[in-house]
C-alpha cells in the first residue's frame, strides 16, 4: 500500500464521526481563507498611508478605518475559529484513537489459534500501540495544519499571480524547490524506514519474549546474554535510523536557506519593480506576508511528508493485522444453538497444519450424551488437535463434526463454545483476582457459587489460606500460584460453566497423587450426564473412560474399554506397560496392580 493510500485509509477510519470531521474540515477552509486576508489588508493599509504621505494628497480616514475594521474582524474570527477547531480536533482524535484501538483488540482476539501461534504477542502489542499513536498524530495534524496547508497552495498561488505575477513567480520557484527536495529525500530513505520499523518489531518481540520467560533467564544466568542481544537489535535499529534522520536534517537546512533567499529576492525584485512603477509598496509588503505564510505552510508540508513517511511502515503493519479476516468465523446465516444435549459425531474428519503431514486423519467416532471418551497416544499423535477441532480452534480440511446432528460450522462460534468447557493442560490465568478468573466460566456467578465450585475442585483449601481470599490476584499467567493450584482453579472455572460437553486436556497432570485422588472423585460427579473427552496419559483418568481411542500419527489405531485394550495386547497395552507396569504381559489385572502400586484408584 502506497504512502498516499495509507494516509487516505487513515482518514477513512474517521467515518464513524464523519459529521464532526466534515465540520472541522470546513472550519479549516474558513480559517485558511481568513489568513489570506491579513497580508492583503496589510498591503492596502500601507498603500493608503503612502498615498496620504504624497504632496497634495488628502487622507481618507474612512478607507483606513474600513481596512482596520476588516483586519480586526478577520483576526478575531481566526482566533475564535482556530481555538474551537483545535479543541474539537483534539477530542475527535483522542476518542477515535481509543475506538480504533478497541476495534483492533477485538479483531486480534477473533483470530484463530493458528494466527496467534505464528504471530508474537509482543509484536501485536507494539503494532496496536504504535499504530493507533500514528493514527492519532495524523488525524490531529490533518485538522490543525495539513488541510489548511493544502488549501493554501491551491488558493494562495493563484491569488498571488492575480495581484502581481512577477513577484508570484518567486513563490512558485520556492514551491518547486521544496517539492524536489522532499521527493529526493523520500526516495533515499524509503527502504531504510521500512528496515527501521522491522527492527522496532524485533525489539518488541525480543523484550516481550525475555520478560515472559524471566524464570528461565534467571535459572540459566542469562541476564547479561539477553541484555547483550537486546543491545544488538538496538544497534541495528540505530544504524538504519540515523541515515534517515540525517537526510531529513539536510532538507531542513536547505529549506531554511531557500526561504531566506526567497525573502531577499522578493525585496530586491520588489524594489526594482517599484522603481519602474510595476509594484506598489503595499504589494511588496503583501508579498512579504504571502512569502512568510507560504514558507510556514511549506515547512508544515515537509514535516507532514516526513511524519507520514516515517509512520507508513507502522500504519502498514497496523492495517495488515487490522484487515486480516479470521479464518474461523461465523458463516452467513449461522444460528445460536442454545443449550445442546451433547451427542458428538466426528465423521471422516481430517486436518493438517501445513497441508502435507496430517495431524488428524479419517477420524470417525460418536460420543453419546453422558459418555466419557479418552484419547490416548504419544506426544504429537493428534489427540489435542482432534478436540481443538470440536470447539473450532481450527476447521478440518475434510469431513464433518456434528453436535446433536447439526454441523458445528452452521452454529455461531459463541453459541458453540458456550456449550463446551475446556480444562487445558496448562492452567491459563489472567493477572486478575481469583474471583475474576473463575467468573470467566460464569460472569454472573455469586460468591456462594464460586465457593462451591472451588470446593468441588479441591481449591478452597489454598484460597482460604490467602488473606485476600477470592480477591487475591494470581499474577501474570497465574505465576503467584503453583501449577496444581492453577489447575484446580481451571477445573473450578469449568465447573461453574456447567457445559453439556467437557474437554479435559490432562486435567490432573500438575497435581500430586493425594490431590489427584480427591479431584478425580469431583470430576466423576461433574462428568455425570455430560459428554466428556479426556486427553490423558495417566492410568487413573484412562480407566474411568467408557471408551478409549488410541491415536498414532493422527489416526485411531485401536479403540475399546480399558480391559478390552489391555487384553488385546496391542499398542495401548504396550504404552500402558511402558508407563505404569515394570514388566510382564499387558493384562487388565496387571493394570490394576500398577494402579494400586502407584497410589491411584483402580
Amino acid at each position: 500500500m502506497s504512502v498516499f493510500r495509507l494516509y487516505l485509509r487513515a482518514l477513512a477510519l474517521l467515518a464513524p464521526v464523519k459529521r464532526l470531521a466534515w465540520t472541522l474540515a470546513l472550519a479549516n477552509l474558513a480559517l485558511a481563507a481568513a489568513q489570506f486576508a491579513e497580508p492583503v489588508l496589510f498591503g492596502r493599509v500601507v498603500d493608503t498611508l503612502s498615498k496620504a504621505a504624497a504632496p497634495g494628497a488628502g487622507f481618507s480616514w474612512s478607507t483606513l478605518t474600513g481596512l482596520l475594521a476588516a483586519w480586526a474582524a478577520f483576526g478575531l474570527f481566526s482566533i475564535v475559529c482556530g481555538t474551537l477547531t483545535a479543541l474539537y480536533a483534539d477530542r475527535l482524535a483522542h476518542q477515535q484513537r481509543q475506538a480504533v484501538l478497541a476495534d483492533y483488540f477485538e479483531r486480534v482476539l477473533e483470530q484463530p489459534l493458528a494466527f496467534h501461534g505464528s504471530t508474537h504477542s509482543g509484536r501485536l502489542m507494539k503494532v496496536m500501540l504504535q499504530g493507533t499513536d500514528a493514527l492519532w498524530g495524523l488525524w490531529l495534524a490533518f485538522f490543525r495544519d495539513n488541510l489548511a496547508a493544502f488549501v493554501s497552495f491551491f488558493v494562495l498561488l493563484p491569488l498571488a499571480l492575480v495581484l502581481n505575477w512577477r513577484l508570484a513567480l518567486l513563490l512558485v520557484v520556492l514551491c518547486v524547490v521544496f517539492a524536489v527536495l522532499t521527493a529526493f529525500v523520500m526516495r533515499k530513505t524509503e527502504t531504510l524506514q521500512r528496515l527501521v520499523e522491522s527492527n522496532y518489531s524485533e525489539l518488541a518481540e525480543r523484550a516481550s519474549d525475555t520478560l515472559g520467560n524471566v524464570a528461565l533467564v534467571h535459572s540459566f544466568a542469562r541476564v547479561d546474554a539477553e541484555v547483550t542481544g537486546l543491545k544488538t537489535v538496538i544497534d541495528r535499529l540505530l544504524a538504519a535510523q540515523i541515515p534517515v534522520l540525517s537526510w531529513w536534517a539536510v532538507v531542513a537546512v536547505l529549506t531554511r536557506a531557500s526561504t531566506t533567499l526567497t525573502m531577499l529576492a522578493i525585496v530586491l525584485l520588489g524594489t526594482w519593480l517599484n522603481i519602474h512603477g510595476l509594484a506598489s509598496v503595499g504589494e511588496i509588503v503583501t508579498f512579504m506576508g504571502f512569502a512568510t505564510m507560504l514558507i510556514a505552510r511549506l515547512q508544515d508540508a515537509v514535516w507532514f511528508v516526513n511524519r507520514v513517511f516515517a509512520e507508513a511502515p507502522r500504519l502498514a503493519e497496523f492495517f495488515e493485522v487490522f484487515d486480516a479476516e479470521p479464518a474461523i468465523r461465523d458463516r452467513a446465516g449461522a444460528v445460536d444453538p442454545g443449550r445442546l444435549e451433547g451427542l458428538v459425531e466426528f465423521d471422516d474428519v481430517s486436518f493438517s497444519y501445513d497441508g502435507k503431514r496430517p495431524a488428524v486423519a479419517d477420524l470417525t467416532v460418536t460420543a453419546k450424551p453422558g459418555e466419557t471418551i479418552a484419547f490416548v497416544g504419544t506426544t504429537g499423535a493428534g489427540k489435542t488437535t482432534a478436540l481443538a477441532l470440536l470447539h473450532r480452534a481450527f476447521d478440518p480440511q475434510s469431513g464433518t463434526i456434528r453436535i446433536d446432528g447439526v454441523d458445528i460450522k452452521t452454529m455461531k462460534l459463541a453459541g458453540l463454545r458456550r456449550n463446551i468447557g475446556v480444562v487445558f493442560q496448562e492452567g491459563l490465568m489472567f493477572n486478575r483476582s481469583i474471583a475474576e478468573n473463575l467468573r470467566i466460566g460464569k460472569p454472573d456467578a455469586t460468591e456462594a457459587e464460586l465457593r462451591l465450585a472451588a470446593e468441588r475442585a479441591q481449591a478452597m483449601e489454598f484460597i482460604a489460606r490467602t488473606p485476600e481470599g477470592f480477591d487475591a490476584r494470581v499474577g501474570e499467567r497465574g505465576r503467584s500460584l503453583s501449577g496444581g493450584e492453577r489447575q484446580r482453579l481451571s477445573i473450578a472455572r469449568a465447573l461453574l460453566k456447567e457445559p453439556p460437553i467437557l474437554i479435559l486436556d490432562e486435567p490432573t497432570s500438575a497435581l500430586d497423587a493425594r490431590t489427584e485422588t480427591r479431584l478425580m472423585a469431583a470430576l466423576d460427579e461433574v462428568m455425570k450426564g455430560r459428554t466428556t473427552f479426556v486427553i490423558a496419559h495417566r492410568l487413573a483418568t484412562v480407566r474411568r473412560a467408557d471408551r478409549i481411542l488410541m491415536f498414532e500419527h493422527g489416526r485411531v489405531i485401536e479403540q475399546g474399554t480399558f480391559d478390552e485394550l489391555m487384553a488385546k495386547g496391542g499398542r495401548f497395552a504396550e504404552l500402558a506397560r511402558d508407563q505404569f507396569i515394570a514388566a510382564g504381559p499387558g493384562t487388565a489385572a496387571q493394570g490394576d496392580a500398577a494402579a494400586a502400586a502407584s497410589g491411584l484408584p483402580g
